[in-house]
């Protein structure tokens, strides 16, 4: 809740004002951190964890204004809850957010998906970070670029399978949260530039989180992997690891791909 900032008004509503921490280089609230506040409501309103949750972005959230966060458990099972958070700016619908909340004692498990091998954060160097990311949810992270291609040496050649992958932390959270793994898991855009070897990007259609084992962990490695780009869309998976290897869950996003419109900094101007 406080690292989002979401205040609660009763037992169903919340409201969070979109400052610069919660933007990304836009100018509007990070999708991510999106999905991350509707889990934060939906897991105090229900008492139950999320499973799985996905976020549909209607419109844009920009900076200085307040998202109103409405709760609604649509069903109320033993174990699950089925749930809706309506966020809105004004009255006007802005993120949509559904998702199951709860666990189910069951003795049977397993982990099957393999995490790629990189080099431990230590020996990656960090992400470079433009001007616009001053002060953004973007300046909220460490990133260290584990088998990925800094932006500055864009255009290159596509890559060959469309995978790529950078440790992330949120310095002074020692906690994994389900609402930390919604931000990290909105790496599909960093992922469609780095598959293109191109200065692009794009916004996000939506994002949803499968939460499969919350364990400790001082880095998350996203794990991005692109399926395809085509007709002005971009679509992939990221696999969220634990710096011991356990999954900790999946994300996996739709977006409208865009070309950067601002030259990048040079080498020299980001020493």
């Amino acid at each position: 809740m406080e690292f989002f900032g979401l205040e609660r008004i009763d037992e169903r509503r919340w409201r969070m004002p979109v400052v610069r921490s919660l933007i990304s280089g836009t100018g509007a609230l990070f999708g991510g951190a999106g999905l991350g506040a509707g889990i934060e409501v939906a897991e105090a309103a229900t008492g139950r964890s999320v499973t799985w949750a996905t976020a549909q972005y209607l419109n844009y959230a920009p900076e200085g204004s307040v998202l109103d966060l409405e709760v609604e458990e649509i069903v109320r099972g033993h174990q699950v809850s089925q749930v809706r958070v309506i966020c809105t700016v004004d009255g006007r619908e802005i993120i949509t957010v559904i998702g199951a909340f709860g666990t189910r004692p069951v003795p049977l498990e397993g982990q099957w998906a393999v995490r790629p091998q990189v080099p431990p954060p230590s020996e990656c160097p960090p992400r470079p970070m433009m001007d616009h990311h001053e002060g953004t949810i973007s300046s909220r992270m460490e990133m260290k670029l584990a088998a990925a291609r800094s932006f500055v040496d864009f255009p290159e050649p596509p890559s060959e399978f469309g995978t790529s992958a950078l440790w992330v932390r949120f310095p002074g959270l020692d906690e994994p949260s389900a609402s930390g793994l919604a931000i990290i898991g909105d790496f599909v855009p960093f992922g469609i530039g780095q598959a293109l070897g191109a200065r692009a990007g794009g916004n996000s259609l939506d994002n949803t989180l499968r939460v499969a084992r919350l364990v400790p962990t001082d880095w998350v490695l996203a794990d991005v992997r692109i399926h395809a780009v085509q007709e002005g869309f971009g679509h992939g998976l990221v696999h969220l690891w634990s710096d011991d290897g356990t999954l900790l869950g999946t994300a996996s996003q739709s977006t409208m791909v865009r070309a950067w419109r601002e030259a990048p900094p040079t080498q020299q101007e980001l020493k």
